[in-house]
């Protein structure tokens, strides 16, 4: 037990994790919607995109996502709120809450109980404009 307690002295908060001072930060895979691993992916060519981020109104990715795409990765300057549809999703102060300067990965393909792909990403700023980086992987 005092070695337990001795380790569970040593974490500290990053990043929205706790993590083991003085230890390497595994490698966590991104999973698709029915919580399957999807194994490293690299950068879509053409898949960049650049939302400039508003607290007053919601706004989208102005080009859909590639339909072969299956995950985005995203990044926020500042703390946001996001959803994920067609065309018409817009994101409220009810949907996800995305904290700044976390860089994550998303899976956006069907699966089980869901018809079709995700192609726009809707962001909402919490209370200061920013910008959110979105990247497509394959």
């Amino acid at each position: 037990m005092r070695n337990k307690c001795a380790q569970m002295t040593r974490l500290f908060y990053e990043g929205g994790f706790f993590i083991l001072k003085g230890t390497t930060m595994t490698t966590l895979l991104p999973k698709d919607a029915d919580n399957n691993i999807i194994p490293a992916l690299r950068f879509r060519n053409g898949g960049a995109h650049t939302i400039a981020t508003s607290a007053v109104s919601s706004t989208q990715n102005a080009i859909a996502f590639n339909s072969e795409t299956k995950v985005v990765s995203v990044y926020a300057t500042e703390p946001v709120f996001i959803a994920f549809g067609d065309n018409t999703v817009s994101a409220t102060s009810s949907d996800h809450y995305f904290p700044a300067g976390v860089y994550y990965d998303v899976a956006i393909s069907g699966g089980s109980g869901k018809s079709s792909q995700d192609l726009y990403l809707a962001v909402l700023a919490e209370s200061v404009d920013g910008v959110l980086y979105i990247s497509e992987k394959e």
